[in-house]
């Protein structure tokens, strides 16, 4: 899976173990080195109520992405 930063930007991800959708991608984390996407980050559930905290964020390894497409990301966590 070959992919840049930007494919993922207004893609929802959705956990495959239960179904449940997780949001929408917020941002990546790359190894800088490699450029290569170590992990999508998707906002947590309390963001509307606090827009500066990212505590809450789900920080979403690579391995556990299992498919990406067109608009969506199927993930299992």
């Amino acid at each position: 899976m070959k992919a840049k930063g930007l494919d993922f930007k207004h893609k929802e991800v959705i956990n495959i173990t239960d179904g449940k959708r997780l949001g929408f991608v917020q941002d990546v984390t790359a190894d800088l080195n490699t450029g290569v996407i170590t992990s999508i980050i998707v906002p947590g559930s309390s963001k509307l109520f606090n827009i500066f905290s990212n505590i809450n964020d789900i920080v979403i390894p690579w391995e556990n992405i299992k498919c990406i497409g067109d608009d969506v990301i199927l993930v299992e966590i």
